[in-house]
């Protein structure tokens, strides 16, 4: 009886932070596309296992690209992501402490749906840079690292302001649905 309440519990456990999150980038700027890497870490302390993309360049988020015109950037999951999505991320890097790193492609079983370490992170930070709209100019005022705040293990700012556009991160849970929205004004 023992096990399978232990089991059970564990079950409760993982699946309370499973990837059930889904992650949206809104670029509202008109001037700027984003580009930049998105995070996914446990909450739940430790702050491993820590995923960040690492596709051989960073995630670009044109410029108007936003819900209201269908050119926003969605990630339900690791996996599908690679399929679903406007803006696909080829490889993550997987931190399971804080000196071993893995590069696994978007379709590897450890970051699958239902997997360990999908099971246990939820969408975190965002380190970025926004550049003038189609070109490789950047905005050097318009950068940072923002995330879920407070946030211990990146100590990411949940709102940035410069003369030259905001960004804001902030959640809405539907259900067991955890929304994580990025947005660039």
């Amino acid at each position: 009886m023992k096990k399978i309440v232990t089991i059970l519990s564990l079950a409760l456990f993982s699946s309370a932070f499973s990837q059930s999150s889904i992650m949206i980038v809104n670029n509202y700027s008109t001037t700027y596309d984003f580009q930049g890497n998105i995070s996914a870490h446990n909450f739940a302390g430790g702050c491993y296992p820590y995923v960040t993309s690492s596709t051989p360049a960073a995630i670009t988020v044109p410029a108007n690209s936003h819900t209201g015109n269908g050119q926003e950037l969605a990630y339900k999951n690791f996996r599908d992501q690679f399929t679903g999505s406007l803006y696909p991320t080829t490889n993550w890097t997987v931190q399971l402490s804080p000196t071993t790193s893995q590069v696994r492609a978007w379709n590897h079983v450890s970051i699958a749906p239902g997997g360990v370490i999908a099971s246990n992170v939820k969408w975190a930070s965002s380190q970025f840079q926004m550049y003038f709209a189609g070109t490789s100019t950047p905005e050097p005022s318009f950068s940072g690292l923002i995330g879920e705040s407070p946030d211990l293990c990146t100590g990411a700012t949940g709102y940035i302001s410069t003369p030259y556009g905001d960004a804001e991160w902030f959640n809405i849970t539907t259900g067991n649905v955890d929304y994580s929205y990025l947005q660039i004004y």
